[in-house]
Order: C-alpha cells, then structure tokens, then sequence
C-alpha cells in the first residue's frame, strides 16, 4: 500500500537535505505521518482516536514532569506536599487537575478506541501484532494509573493500595511475598509511595517506547478501514498529509474543548471526595472503590463470594480479573470469522452492543457499594463478559451469514454517496 513516490523523498531545503542524507529523519516522518504514507479514503472519525491518545499521553508525561519536582514520597508529608502544589506553586493547580482530568480522558479515549478496533475487526490478520502491542500499551496505562492514584496519600489512595495489594496475598505460597515485595513492607508506607512514585513516572516513558512499536507495526500492513477489505490499489487511498493531518486537527481540536471543559468547570467530577481526606490507617472508610476506569474489573473481582474447588474466593477473583484482560491477547484466534468489520456481520453487530451495554453494567456494579444486589448483577454481568469471548463469539464467527462485502473501497465510498465503482478513476483524481 504505497504511492510510486512514497520513497523518493527529497528534501527540498538545502539544510533538510543535507541532514536526511545523513539522519534520515525528515524522510522517515514524511513517510509516516506525510504525505508519502498512504491511508485508506474512507477512515471515519473513530480512527482519530489514537492521535488523541498520543495527544493526552503528551499531557500526562508534560505535567507529569513538573508536578514530580514539587512532590514528596514520603507517607509524613505527600499528603501536605499535593496541598502545597495546589495551593502555592505557580499554576500548580493547573497542573495538578490537568494531570489527574487527562489521566480520566486518556482512558476514555483509549477505550474508544479499544472498542473500535472491537467493532472494525482491527486485530484480525495481518494486524494481530498491532492489536497485541495495543493490549500491552493497556496494560502499562493500568499499572501506571494505580500507582498514581497512591501518590496523593489521601484516604483512598492508602485504602485503594490497601485492598488491591492485599489481592495478591490469595496467590498460594508466593502470594504474602509478592504483596510485601510489592508495598515494601507489610502495609503501605515510606516504601511503597518510593517505589510507586519510581514507577509511576518511568512508566509513561515505557508506553511512549511501546507505542512507537505500535505505530512502526501499523505501518508494515496499513491502516485498516471501516469496509474491513484490503487496499486494491492507490484509488482507494489518500495521502496522510494533509488529508487526515486536517481531520486529526478537528479532533484535536473537540478533544481540547472537553478537556478544557472538565478542567475548569468539573475537575473534581471524575474522583473521589475521600482522596481529601489525609491518609489514616485507623479509619477505613465506608466505601472503597478504586478510579472509575476500573470499575468493570473491579466488579469481575467482587463477582466471586465463595470458595471453588478448594480455591478461595480471594483467587478466583485475582484470576478473573487477570484473564478478563488477558482474553483480549487471544481475540485474534478466538474470532475466526474472515469478515472483519462488524458492518457486515449483522449477529456480531447486535452481541457487539449488548457487549457494550454488560460492560456499562459492570462498571456501574464496580463503583457501587458490595451490597448482595450489586455483588448479584455484577455477578451475571461478568458471566456473560466472559460467555462472550469464550462462546458466544466462536459460534457466531463459524455461523453467521455476513453481507456481501463490496469489492474495494472506491466501491463502498461511491456507493454510499450515490455514484457508481466506474466512477473511480474520476474519484482518485
């Protein structure tokens, strides 16, 4: 999938030229971001979702950076040092809900995005080593996000690392040792905030190194389209630059605006009121819930209320939890259909929404209070996420009946506004 010129790339500047012969630089961003990189025509706006992914990454790591040289990992006064940014430091507030709102947003972008390439087939051959690069990139950010949410040392950044630590003592012989390895001692302290202040600010700079790899194993096959079918030729395609630099902007730009929204008007909306209150080991408090991006997990933990085949309940949860993401790893072989957008498969499509809607359900399970009706949903909920993947998904990839896939993507985008494929050499040019 390449234009006859997308490796003849000469910089027209004397300078530019005299450094591409030397570091091809300028040649590889012309090639992976410019106009010699060439994409399918009929991308909509769920593919703008993973500039903007690299757009709050960008955010996390800026203010992530100055925010670590005014913050103290120490249990006596992290509490005093965040109230210290917000309160004295010079936009330090700014910094402080900019880095916890882009935490938030990061998610939600990701997790569209994560979505769309559920819908649109996206890890299907070839690009199975991109959706796997992806998961790992999920994976970083979740790792990442829990030990940030320990920094602040309020109440439930001391809790929230209380329980969720505390998980990891289920696992049999290892267990205790791995959780007091994890905490650097046997309950969070000095030690733990060290190590998870390193990780916390290494980490984002590993996701960056990932998502590079991301990009680079996109660029081998070419970027998928919303038809599900392969490029035929370069009338299905458009440069990157400016086409799809231009639509990014706008997403860009919607991205920002909400952003900025949150930021000055709802900066508290997506957390915790008890994360303001000092961390205290003698008072627990009534509620402990993790951040909302990790509800759905949460709830698939809390799913397990009694022991099993002589394994305590504690486990099966931690393994659950674990394999609820890890099951993405296989969807490339678990979903054997050879159609891969959701546009043409009308049964994968209505499982799909109701995949959506269990999700929801078990988000809203995992920040309520474990209360046998809550625990009961989320029990069915999680249920049925892993029926999905394990059964409903494998049978409906072997028995559906798909719709008749066009023949290119010239074909579909004539198609649907209104011209015909013999129109498609006018089209490309």
């Amino acid at each position: 999938m390449s234009f006859p010129w997308a490796n003849q790339y000469q910089p027209k500047n004397p300078v530019m030229r005299w450094v591409d012969e030397r570091l091809p630089l300028p040649r590889l961003v012309y090639n992976a971001v410019g106009a010699g990189y060439p994409v399918p025509r009929n991308l909509n706006y769920f593919w703008n979702f993973g500039v903007l992914a690299g757009v709050a990454l960008t955010i996390q790591i800026v203010t992530g950076i100055v925010l670590a040289m005014h913050y103290a990992a120490n249990a006596d006064i992290a509490f005093l040092s965040v109230e210290h940014i917000m309160r004295d430091v010079n936009a330090g507030w700014l910094l402080r809900y900019a880095h916890a709102t882009g935490a938030s947003m990061f998610f939600i972008v990701v997790y569209i995005h994560i979505f769309r390439g559920l819908y649109y087939g996206s890890y299907k051959a070839p690009r199975e080593m991109v959706w796997l690069l992806g998961v790992v990139i999920f994976l970083l950010m979740m790792a990442t996000a829990f030990m940030g949410y320990v920094l602040p040392w309020g109440q439930m950044s001391f809790w929230g690392a209380q329980v969720i630590t505390g998980f990891f003592s289920a696992i049999p012989v290892v267990g205790e040792s791995v959780r007091v390895w994890l905490l650097g001692g046997f309950a969070p302290g000095d030690a733990s905030l060290n190590r998870f202040f390193s990780l916390h600010y290494l980490l984002p700079f590993v996701i960056a190194g990932v998502i590079i790899l991301h990009i680079w194993a996109l660029h081998i096959p070419g970027s998928s389209n919303p038809t599900g079918v392969d490029v035929k030729g370069e009338q299905d395609t458009v440069p990157f630059h400016p086409y799809y630099t231009a639509k990014d902007g706008v997403g860009v730009g919607v991205f920002l605006l909400v952003f900025a929204v949150i930021l000055f008007f709802a900066p508290n909306y997506l957390g915790h009121s008890d994360n303001y209150i000092p961390a205290n080991p003698l008072s627990t408090p009534a509620h402990i819930v993790p951040e909302w991006y990790f509800w759905p997990f949460y709830a698939i933990l809390r799913a397990f209320t009694f022991n099993f085949l002589w394994i305590p309940a504690k486990l099966w949860g931690v393994l659950a939890m674990f394999a609820s993401i890890l099951l993405l790893f296989f969807l490339p072989w678990i979903d054997s259909s050879p159609v891969r957008s959701g546009k043409y498969r009308p049964t994968f499509r209505i499982f799909f929404g109701i995949l959506i809607l269990d999700i929801l359900v078990l988000g809203w399970c995992g920040g309520s209070p474990a209360t046998p009706g809550y625990v009961i949903t989320g029990q069915i909920a999680a249920i049925y996420y892993f029926a999905h993947f394990l059964i409903i998904l494998p049978i409906i990839s072997r028995t559906e009946r798909p719709r008749p896939l066009p023949n290119s993507i010239t074909e579909a985008v004539l198609a649907k506004k209104g011209g015909s494929p013999a129109d498609s050499t006018l089209a490309a040019e």
